[in-house]
């Protein structure tokens, strides 16, 4: 069984609804996910812009989700450690936990959620970045799933 991942706020491939985002309230979306194989220790999350003029942007990172978590709620406190254990890292707007779509005047960006299925947690405090995700979990995946919305900002 593949895994697959869920956002009820919008669908695969939509617009990503204003509250999500820098014109809204800035709140993560509800997430769910499931069809990890049965070996998983934990899962990551990541959420990332490809089209940002820089280059790819970090919006989100949570990891050491357990075993047996297949959710993350809408609007995922701002903190560090989260009370199922999980950890934020920082967004490349050099804060901790989430950031949503804000991308600059006039052209649609995509932006895409991805969540590991790992075969082993992540040593704490190891990632604060996209680059360090990808490290930390190069060799410990055993599934994967995407999710993407689109956003751009007319005015």
């Amino acid at each position: 069984m593949a895994m697959n991942i869920y956002i009820t706020s919008f669908e695969q491939g939509a617009g990503i609804p204003a509250v999500h985002t820098c014109d809204g309230d800035d709140v993560s979306p509800l997430l769910r996910w499931d069809g990890e194989p049965k070996e998983t220790v934990s899962f990551a999350l990541i959420m990332e812009d490809p089209d940002a003029p820089e280059g790819t942007f970090t919006h989100w990172i949570v990891y050491n989700l357990p075993k047996g978590c297949h959710e993350l709620e809408k609007a995922i406190p701002i903190k560090r450690h989260l009370d199922n254990k999980a950890i934020q890292g920082k967004n490349d707007f050099g804060k901790i936990g989430y950031r949503g779509p804000c991308p600059p005047r006039g052209r649609e960006h995509r932006y895409f959620f991805r969540i590991f299925a790992l075969r082993k947690k992540l040593p704490p405090e190891s990632i604060n970045t996209g680059p360090e995700f990808y490290q930390a979990v190069n060799g410990l995946v055993l599934d994967k799933a995407e999710y993407m919305g689109r956003y751009y900002k007319k005015t």
